[in-house]
């Protein structure tokens, strides 16, 4: 395969959509779409959130130090899209995403996601002063997950086709979920040509 330069892209690094959720200070839900998101080990498994610019959402973690992490399903998707492109300042996109409280953090769960986290924000890590970019380690206070993911007889695919998860790739929306390729060293025994 023959290769060439070109300027930087990350249109081929598929990341997981997550909605971000905080409540306003009036107590409306609030959700943002993200998919600058990992984890990472610090002391403990953490999950690290990025965001940049003036959002409302970064406002509120700013404030509170929690908020949700919920994996965007299909089901979803389109209330999450809408909510990622109509700023939280002055839209209440408590419609868009139906949700409840969290059991352990006053963080808002959508009703549709497969899987979320109650984050508590433990460390954060300011990247530009002026864009005001800044990186949110936080400790997994709470996961809830749909209890069909709980089904021990199921297969991981068979998890994933519940689950939908939806991913992102050059500005476009992917199904997550397929075929297993193979669990982690399912291939450590192969041989090679140069071996």
């Amino acid at each position: 395969m023959k290769k060439v330069s070109q300027g930087f892209t990350n249109a081929f690094a598929p990341q997981t959509l997550y909605v971000y959720g905080t409540y306003k200070a009036d107590g409306t839900p609030n959700f943002g779409l993200f998919c600058w998101a990992t984890y990472c080990f610090d002391e403990e498994h953490r999950f690290v959130a990025c965001l940049c610019e003036d959002k409302l959402t970064r406002d509120r973690i700013r404030e509170t130090g929690i908020f949700s992490a919920s994996v965007v399903s299909e089901a979803m998707l389109k209330g999450a899209d809408w909510c990622g492109n109509h700023p939280g300042y002055d839209t209440d996109k408590s419609a868009a995403i139906l949700s409840h409280p969290g059991e352990k953090l006053h963080v808002p769960i959508p009703d549709d996601s497969p899987w979320s986290y109650e984050l508590r924000v433990v460390k954060t890590l300011p990247l530009d002063e002026h864009g005001g970019a800044e990186i949110y380690i936080c400790e997994f206070v709470n996961t809830l997950v749909d209890e069909r993911l709980q089904d021990e007889s199921l297969s991981f695919e068979e998890k994933m086709a519940i689950a939908a998860p939806v991913c992102t790739a050059n500005w476009q929306y992917f199904k997550a979920g397929g075929p297993s390729l193979g669990g982690w060293g399912a291939f450590k025994d192969m041989k090679f040509k140069h071996q």
